[in-house]
C-alpha cells in the first residue's frame, strides 16, 4: 500500500474521484484502518510446448490492508494486517500453467493460478521499541518476511520467480502459513529478521492450520542484513539469508537447508542493480544452486520502471530424483508503465535456455502482458 501511494505520477494525468480518494484518508485518520482493492489480470503465450496450448491467461482480485488498533498516536503501533483474494483461470490452465508446458522447473507468473478464493494475510503487527522492534503473530506469507529486496513483488516487478524469494532455492510454505517473526534494527544499519512458519500450509482453508502445526513441520529462516537506513531498507540492501526446513512425512518432502546472498542498491533514485545467489540441500526446492543478476531502471518523469534478469538455476536432484537434469538460463526483459495514477501495464518477454523437463526443445520465448487496477 505504502508503494502504491508512492506512485503518484503516471503518462497520462488522472486522479480518482476526490471523493473516494478524501473518504479513504477520513477513514484511516479516524478508525485505523486503511485498504487497497485492485484487480490483476495476465495474458501469456509460449514458444515451443510440450502440448498443443500456447496461450494462457488469467485474473485476481484482491482486497488487502492494515487496521491500526493499539498506540495509533505513538511509533509503538499495534495493527491487525489481512489480506483475501480469489484467483481465477481464463484458460485452462491459467497463467502460472506456462511452466509446465514449457517443462520449465520454476515459476512463472505463480500469482495467476486458478485456486479459487484464498487467504494470504491474517496477522497481528506489533511495532515495539519506537518502531526498531517488529513482531508479527498469525497467518503470514513468508515472502513478505524472508529475503526481499526491491523487485521481487510478482505483482509489480519481475514475473519469473527465479528473480524473487531465494531464486527457487528456498522451501517456501503456500501462503496464509501459521507462525511468527521477529524483526529488529540492531543498530541505524544493521537489521536482523528470524521466524518460523507451518510448511504445510494451505491458503485455501487455513484454518486446517492449526491442526497441521501440531504436526511441528517447520521452515525456520534467519536473516542478518546491512542497510542505509531503515528509510531506505527495501532501496538499499545487502544480507544473507539462512533456512532450514523439517521433514515433511505426509508429503514425502525430505528435511532441508540453505542459504541466499541479495545485494542491491539505488543510485540517484533510478539505477537499481542486484546481485543474488542462494543453495539448497533437499527440502524439496525447485533449484538447488541459483545466481541472478540485473537491474532495475526508474524511467521518464513518472514512476515507470525497466526491469532486466539473467538467471542460471540447477534443479534440485532431490526433489526430481535425477541428477541428469539440464541446467538452465533464464532471461527477463519488462516495463511496468504507470499508465495512470491508479492503472499499471506491464509487458515482459523472457528468453528459458534447456528447459529442465522439456526433451524435445532447447529453448522457449515467453511473452506477457499484465494489468493492474487500484484502488
Amino acid at each position: 500500500m505504502a508503494e502504491d501511494k508512492r506512485l503518484d505520477k503516471s503518462i497520462i494525468d488522472s486522479q480518482s474521484p476526490m471523493g473516494y480518494t478524501e473518504w479513504k484518508q477520513k477513514l484511516q485518520e479516524n478508525s485505523g484502518l486503511s485498504f487497497t482493492l485492485d484487480y490483476s489480470a495476465a495474458a501469456v503465450g509460449a514458444t515451443n510446448t510440450l502440448n498443443d496450448q500456447d496461450t494462457f491467461s488469467g485474473g485476481v482480485l484482491r482486497l488487502f490492508g492494515q487496521w491500526d488498533l493499539i498506540g495509533r498516536e505513538s511509533a509503538n503501533t499495534g495493527s491487525l494486517i489481512f489480506k483475501v483474494e480469489n484467483r481465477h483461470g481464463y484458460t485452462d490452465p491459467s497463467a502460472n500453467g506456462v511452466k509446465d508446458e514449457i517443462g520449465y522447473v520454476g515459476l512463472m507468473y505463480p500469482t495467476f493460478s486458478d485456486i479459487g478464493t484464498r487467504y494470504t494475510n491474517f496477522f497481528w503487527k506489533q511495532n515495539l521499541n519506537e518502531g526498531d522492534i517488529e513482531i508479527v503473530v498469525g497467518f503470514l506469507d513468508a515472502t513478505d518476511w524472508v529475503d526481499v529486496y526491491a523487485l521481487a513483488s510478482p505483482w509489480t516487478g519481475f514475473s519469473n520467480f527465479a528473480f524473487a524469494t531465494g531464486g527457487a532455492t528456498i522451501a517456501l510454505p503456500d501462503d496464509a502459513a501459521l507462525g511468527a517473526y521477529f524483526n529488529a534494527m540492531l543498530t541505524d544499519e544493521i537489521y536482523l529478521i528470524t521466524g518460523f512458519t507451518d510448511s504445510n500450509a494451505d491458503s485455501t482453508d487455513p484454518l486446517n492450520g492449526f491442526d497441521t502445526f501440531t504436526d511441528h513441520e517447520f521452515i525456520k529462516t534467519i536473516e542478518l542484513g546491512w542497510v542505509t537506513s531503515r528509510e531506505r531498507f527495501y532501496l538499499d540492501n545487502t544480507h544473507l539469508t539462512y533456512w532450514q526446513s523439517d521433514e515433511r512425512v505426509a508429503a514425502g518432502v525430505n528435511d532441508g537447508q540453505g542459504a541466499s546472498f541479495s545485494y542491491s542498491h539505488s543510485f540517484d533514485e533510478k539505477w537499481m542493480p542486484f546481485f543474488r545467489a542462494g543453495y539448497a540441500k533437499d527440502g524439496g526446492t525447485l533449484l538447488q544452486k541459483s545466481v541472478s543478476t540485473g537491474l532495475g531502471y526508474h524511467w521518464g518523469s513518472n514512476n515507470s520502471l525497466l526491469g532486466l534478469g539473467v538467471n542460471w538455476g540447477e534443479p534440485n536432484e532431490d526433489t526430481f530424483g535425477s541428477s541428469d537434469l539440464k541446467d538452465q538460463i533464464s532471461i527477463e526483459l519488462f516495463t511496468r508503465l504507470q499508465v495512470t495514477q491508479y492503472f499499471q501495464l506491464t509487458p515482459d518477454i523472457q528468453y528459458i535456455r534447456d528447459p529442465a523437463l522439456n526433451t524435445e526443445a532447447d529453448d522457449s520465448w515467453v511473452f506477457g502482458l499484465r494489468a493492474r487496477l487500484y484502488l
